[in-house]
């Protein structure tokens, strides 16, 4: 099992930081999620985001990332998750994981992102253009 970072941050984060945790020489196969903020949702204009987390998320996505790579033996993996106020194009999510093979890093990536999505407890609130708002659970 390797966990090679998973951090909440309120800072813009870096897909390079994450492809720099899970680099290895040994592995040939390398996967990156981006979640990126969105201008729609359900048809409706988005102008921003704010991401809010529970105290405890720092160590539920910890432990989640434990739990992906204990089911992906041999990857390494990474996911940091910003909160704070988001524009539309920022980058709320970056996942990496990398493993010996593509299908592994493929399959740990995928497994990680949609964990993270379900258990981490992290909720946005969506402003919309008509100056409503909505909050979203589970970092939607």
């Amino acid at each position: 099992m390797s966990v090679r970072l998973a951090e909440i941050r309120t800072t813009p984060l870096s897909v390079d930081e994450v492809l720099g945790a899970v680099s290895d020489p040994s592995y040939g196969g390398v996967a990156v999620f981006l979640g990126t903020v969105r201008n729609d949702d359900h048809g409706r204009a988005v102008v921003s985001l704010d991401y809010s987390a529970h105290p405890s998320a720092t160590d539920v996505l910890r432990r989640v990332v434990e739990g992906v790579a204990a089911q992906s033996p041999g990857a390494a993996l990474a996911a940091v998750h910003r909160v704070g106020e988001l524009a539309i194009g920022d980058v709320a999510v970056v996942v990496g994981a990398a493993a010996a093979h593509r299908g592994e890093a493929l399959s740990a990536a995928r497994l990680l992102i949609d964990t993270i999505k379900a258990e981490v407890p992290l909720w946005k609130r969506q402003t919309f253009v008509d100056g409503e708002q909505e909050w979203v659970g589970a970092c939607e």
